[in-house]
């Protein structure tokens, strides 16, 4: 018998990736990225006021792309024996649509304005708006809709982006009919099913960012949202009541689709859902493993058995809800606003000198000065890396907070802004860097402790992603924090990898994501473990920084 073989599509922030791989040892037989070229020129976005927002057509094209570029590395007998297709996306990262699900941005009325674009996962412009949400939940005399989501809303979430954008602007809001993420599209638009009221919804999506769960019937119920504001009347009809884990297919490939790709309608599609949850399964997660999806930002899953975690509710993380990881299992999620991205923002920082200073030199010749440029900016963190390498934990006052995108967990707040605390003529830029790394650290161990608070065991910790895989530094010193074995994931495509294991599932090659995970894993590279002298100093300087935390938190209030 054939070997049998699935596609993954992973949609990250910045690009797509397509890989096809062997369901039965789970080898990547081809793979094709996409950069989005409307979000590489930076449109329709403003970091100034954290606007984030990506055009439709960027993921379409995106769409056909790679999965072209991938299906052009394999043979004939591998195309003819795909089985089936999963897709992973950022979320939450929703978007406006008319009755026929297509989006408003693909009409030429619409098709400069942000408002009518996919409202990116990193989006903060809804801050006005979650606070609305949490202060409206716990006072309205009904039902709070929070609880399942640790009892803050976050700006980055579904609600408070259509609500931000229905108020922001009239002519979206006149000509949305629903609202759709990034993980429910691109499967239904696969599937040629693209009706807001019968397309399959992401379990994963919908228990963690729209405050879905079976205790309320579905979503919030009207009259909650009509008070919270009279332009949420209504909409809930228009959305779902119910929704879809990973292993269940949305459909089968389209004729359109199939045409475009060159694979067969019997393609098996599934239901969609999140990187990082995905990310998890790719990873081998296991109960009571945390997973770390380590890269610009974490997020940070574990999953416990449903029958034994009962009706506990977590205070403060980003959601609990049954089968959004693994069917069968509860999946936690937690994560950090900022992770990677605060590396590179203080690169950005120190490389200002070269980038306004030394470009200009005309005594330079233009090609030793962009080569200047391009040499110092490759090495600037391999190099802080090295020689922050060498200072003892101990040996620098500097004490940092990793809130520099605001706080995602525990308690999200995106009003938050970091700091850097006890500065000296001696601290240099080492030092400084040293002190973020272990900010970044103690903001993972934050969320392991609140984890282990509120009764969730840890016995593990699996990371995945750019950071697990590119900065030993960076490793040990979150070992040493979380005084835990870190183990790193061997494939470097760790989110597509499980969203394959889903489309294996979805394509009926695999009985459930366990088994699929068993025949299709890739195992550990390494293991990271903490060094006991470290671990208790760095319990001393976690107090510091929950001190700087508390003084800058209030502060700001």
């Amino acid at each position: 018998m054939a070997n049998k073989y699935v596609i993954g599509i992973d949609y990250g922030t910045d690009s797509v990736r397509s890989v096809i791989v062997n369901a039965a040892n789970g080898r990547i037989e081809g793979s094709f990225v996409f950069e989005y070229p409307r979000w590489k020129k930076g449109l329709f976005c403003d970091p100034s006021v954290n606007r984030f927002r990506q055009h439709p057509l960027d993921y379409v094209e995106g769409l056909e792309q790679s999965v072209k570029g991938a299906l052009a590395l394999v043979s004939e007998d591998i195309i003819k024996n795909i089985s089936g297709i999963s897709v992973d996306t950022t979320g939450s990262t929703p978007i406006a649509v008319d009755r026929n699900g297509t989006p408003l941005s693909l009409k030429p009325q619409f098709s400069s304005n942000p408002d009518a674009m996919f409202v990116l996962w990193k989006d903060h412009t809804a801050v006005r708006e979650a606070a609305e949400i949490n202060e409206f939940s716990t006072g309205w005399g009904g039902t709070d809709f929070t609880k399942y989501e640790g009892g803050i809303y976050s700006s980055e979430w579904f609600w408070a982006k259509i609500l931000h954008v229905l108020r922001s602007s009239k002519e979206v809001r006149e000509n949305a009919f629903s609202w759709v993420e990034h993980c429910d599209w691109i499967p239904a638009l696969l599937t040629g099913n693209t009706d807001p009221l019968l397309l399959k919804r992401s379990r994963c999506a919908a228990g963690h960012k729209a405050m879905w769960h079976p205790d309320f019937n579905g979503l919030p119920d009207n009259d909650f949202l009509e008070k919270l504001d009279p332009l949420l009347s209504g909409l809930r009809e228009r959305l779902y009541s119910e929704t879809f884990t990973c292993d269940v297919p949305a459909g089968n490939l389209s004729e359109e689709w199939a045409k475009k790709l060159g694979l067969s309608t019997d393609v098996i599609v599934g239901a969609g859902a999140f990187d990082a949850h995905l990310g998890a399964v790719g990873g081998e997660v296991r109960p009571h493993h945390l997973v770390k999806v380590m890269g610009t930002s974490t997020c940070d899953m574990i999953t416990v058995p449903a029958e034994e975690f009962g009706k506990t509710l977590v205070a403060g993380i980003c959601g609990q809800v049954d089968g959004s990881i693994v069917p069968g299992m509860v999946g936690l999620e937690a994560g950090q606003s900022a992770f990677g991205d605060i590396y590179a923002w203080f690169s950005k920082l120190l490389m200002w000198p070269a980038n306004e200073i030394i470009l200009k030199m005309s005594w330079l010749g233009e090609e030793t000065r962009n080569r200047i440029i391009e040499e110092t900016s490759g090495q600037i963190i391999s190099e802080l890396s090295r020689q922050a390498e060498s200072i003892s934990p101990d040996e620098s006052s500097v004490i940092a907070l990793d809130w520099m995108n605001g706080r995602r967990t525990p308690d999200a707040n995106q009003e938050l802004q970091g700091a850097i605390a006890g500065l000296s003529l001696g601290s240099d830029a080492p030092r400084i860097f040293r002190a973020l790394v272990e900010a970044t650290a103690f903001g993972s161990r934050m969320i392991n402790d609140r984890f282990a608070s509120e009764g969730v065991r840890i016995d593990g910790v699996i990371a995945i992603g750019g950071v697990a895989k590119k900065n030993p530094f960076v490793m040990q010193i979150v070992a040493d924090v979380l005084n835990m074995t870190i183990k790193v994931a061997a494939s470097d495509q760790t989110c597509a990898l499980g969203t394959s294991m889903a489309a294996a599932v979805v394509a009926g090659i695999h009985a459930d994501i366990p088994a699929a995970q068993a025949a299709m894993g890739g195992g550990f590279e390494k293991e990271y473990h903490p060094n006991p002298v470290r671990a208790q100093k760095y319990n001393d300087l976690f107090e510091k920084y929950k001190k700087l935390g508390n003084l800058i938190e209030k502060g700001l209030k």
